[in-house]
């Protein structure tokens, strides 16, 4: 089972607008989750989109750096091998 998640290809570096695109997709996400939980909380649409909109403002940026970041950390990466068959750092 756990096979499934398991990297069968090797790892290649995160290119910009990788990163980009993950970002507004998984803030698309976070919006309606974030959204729907305070509207349900709250009752009330104009704090939920108050709400909604402020965290989601400093948090698309936290999280983008957040990516830029680990793509830069080493560990637990799989580097390609060069031509000789040796793992490239």
């Amino acid at each position: 089972m756990i096979e499934k998640f398991l990297p069968n290809k090797l790892h290649r570096t995160e290119t910009l607008k990788r990163s980009l695109v993950k970002t507004i997709s998984y803030r698309l996400a976070i919006l309606i989750l974030d959204f729907t939980s305070i509207y349900l909380f709250t009752g009330q649409i104009k704090v939920a989109v108050g709400f909604m909109l402020v965290s989601n403002l400093y948090t698309t940026v936290a999280y983008f750096y957040h990516e830029r970041i680990w793509d830069k950390i080493k560990w637990g990466k799989i580097s390609p091998k060069n031509d000789a068959g040796e793992q490239a750092l």
